[in-house]
């Protein structure tokens, strides 16, 4: 075999799982939010819960987008863990179509129609209307001509007649059961390395189709494939919370029960599968119809992953209660880390989801960051009430800290943002992308706004002057307008727009305003009549004005997130 032919394959490889990953992306992009809402809308229903998984699956043709997808919707607390498990088992069936994808590019030459696609597709790229429907066709056309490649590659490699290839594999005795485990292990191996079931079901198609792997070692290998696809999504998992790990975990659990089972009946089963197709596993090579029988092989493999992912599917589905036991039995919580530092509850690192999907998680961070900025406002009315300087300086220091949290907080979602609007997006989720990035600005500004008038407060206390007791009155009255425009942002981030009354925030804004020039013309007049110094009466209108302009940046928050703009003064 020459160097050139093993570029041709390594590179019709990288070619099929360009094209599946282009495709993939497509779809995603096109049916974004629709499958979100797919998911989100889960009942407690496991059948429901499968032919959900199954559909997205053979949607998005991705298993690894699915179950990446169903872990981060645990994480975000949208699904519950038995809910998770059956979308899983439904994606382990809806990624089977890609093998008969597969198996139907091997059986005859598809290359010839994907050139007119290109064509297609180049028109449709350069129309801005279409771009995402080109994109699909170039990536259904990528996937087949390196499919087709592929075929043509395994063809001029003639593996049939290179005796060293025939030597390492028959070297192997096809009927131990050694064997079918190291080939399990073999087939595991290369899916973790390689990241791409796909990849290795594609060789595995070629080896079997020109008669150097017997269909035992090619099923074999399928098997393993199905174990290493877990890895991606526990991968994902590591920096998740517990329950998003129980669902990664679920999911390996279910591949490995499933080849453990068959392998008990290894050959019966196999041999049924070869019956549906009408494979003779027995048939030589001096039979004339040898050829016929062995194109027939993609087949095979095809059937035979199909038939283990339901057949496991329908063993397992009466026990979706026990293998959540297990799980979580296997998977214990964390111990919580002090609510004061600094972490990312929902925006995994490491493995970058859908567009779609990562937008999801930075609005459950952005809902988190909220609530934590709103924590920081109770600590800053707290700290008002303290008279006692010890105290007062332990809730200032963790303000302090607090304001720390929130600067990295604002930078680390806007890095993760930054990342999403790389890749190519919807108009629809350009626009949300911008208005989450405003609204982490307005909340940092609160969070700053928050820690000044804690300064103020400390001020006055190292000043050793006080306020008066009329003051400090007024101080909890704003204080008590800005504590429900808090609420009210609050309220909108954890509910959906249709039921939220935007105009509430904005008349809490008017009358924080309202109460902010009653008082500052009543502090003037205060002043003037000696009532308090004009030191304390300029402490206590910082107070106020940075209360003011707290309600501001809620009011920014707000139409950021409603996409809806009010005229105030």
């Amino acid at each position: 075999m020459s160097i050139w032919i093993f570029f041709k394959l390594i590179g019709s490889l990288a070619l099929l799982m360009f094209g599946m990953k282009s495709m993939s992306d497509s779809l995603q992009k096109m049916a974004g939010p629709q499958l979100r809402h797919v998911l989100g809308a889960m009942t407690t229903n496991r059948f429901t819960g499968i032919l959900t998984g199954t559909f997205i699956t053979a949607a998005v043709q991705s298993s690894t987008a699915t179950t990446v997808m169903t872990v981060s919707f645990v994480n975000a607390g949208l699904l519950t863990l038995a809910q998770a498990i059956s979308v899983i088992m439904g994606a382990n069936i809806g990624t089977t179509l890609t093998a008969w994808i597969m198996s139907a590019g091997f059986s005859f030459n598809i290359t010839d129609f994907v050139w007119p696609a290109f064509f297609i597709a180049i028109i449709l790229i350069y129309s801005k209307k279409r771009k995402i429907l080109g994109d699909f066709i170039f990536g259904v056309s990528f996937m087949f001509l390196g499919l087709g490649t592929l075929r043509q590659t395994g063809i001029d490699m003639d593996l049939a007649h290179n005796q060293p290839v025939l030597a390492f594999f028959t070297s192997f005795d096809p009927n131990s059961f050694t064997t079918t485990l190291v080939f399990l292990l073999i087939g595991s191996v290369l899916t973790m390395c390689v990241q791409s079931s796909a990849a290795i079901m594609a060789i595995t198609m070629i080896l079997c189709s020109n008669g150097v792997l017997p269909i035992y070692q090619g099923i074999a290998l399928v098997m393993g494939e199905n174990i290493g696809t877990t890895v991606t999504s526990n991968i994902a998992a590591l920096t998740a919370n517990t329950q998003a790990r129980r669902a990664a975990f679920a999911h390996m659990l279910f591949n490995m029960f499933g080849v453990l089972w068959v392998l008990c009946i290894f050959k019966p089963f196999i041999d049924m599968v070869c019956g549906f197709v009408g494979y003779n596993e027995t048939m030589t090579k001096a039979d004339p119809n040898f050829l016929a029988n062995t194109a027939k092989l993609s087949f095979v493999l095809a059937a035979f992953h199909t038939t283990f992912n339901v057949a496991n599917t329908l063993v397992l589905v009466g026990f979706i209660p026990q293998i959540k036991k297990i799980v979580c039995k296997v998977i214990r919580p964390k111990k919580q880390n002090d609510e004061d530092d600094f972490r990312l509850r929902f925006i995994q690192t490491g493995i970058m989801k859908t567009a779609e999907l990562s937008v999801l998680e930075a609005q459950k961070e952005i809902c988190s960051f909220s609530e934590r900025i709103q924590r920081m406002f109770g600590m800053v009315r707290d700290l008002l009430k303290e008279k006692d300087e010890k105290n007062l300086l332990k809730i200032f220091s963790r303000i302090e800290k607090y304001e720390g949290i929130s600067d990295n907080m604002e930078i680390e979602i806007a890095k993760y943002l930054d990342q999403v609007s790389d890749a190519h997006l919807s108009d629809e989720t350009k626009a949300k992308i911008r208005a989450m990035l405003r609204e982490i600005s307005e909340i940092e500004s609160i969070g700053d706004s928050c820690y000044n008038i804690a300064r103020t407060v400390n001020r006055r206390v190292t000043g050793k002057e006080d306020f008066t007791p009329q003051q400090y009155e007024h101080i909890h009255q704003m204080f008590e307008l800005t504590e429900s425009a808090l609420e009210q942002m609050n309220y909108m981030f954890s509910h959906n727009k249709e039921n939220i009354d935007v105009n509430r925030s904005f008349n809490i804004e008017n009358e924080i305003n309202n109460f902010r020039n009653q008082l500052k013309t009543q502090n003037i007049n205060d002043v003037n009549s000696h009532s308090y110094t004009y030191a304390i009466g300029t402490m206590y209108m910082d107070i106020i004005q940075e209360c003011e302009k707290l309600g501001d940046y809620v009011v920014n928050v707000v139409e950021a997130r409603m996409n809806t703009r009010q005229h105030y003064v």
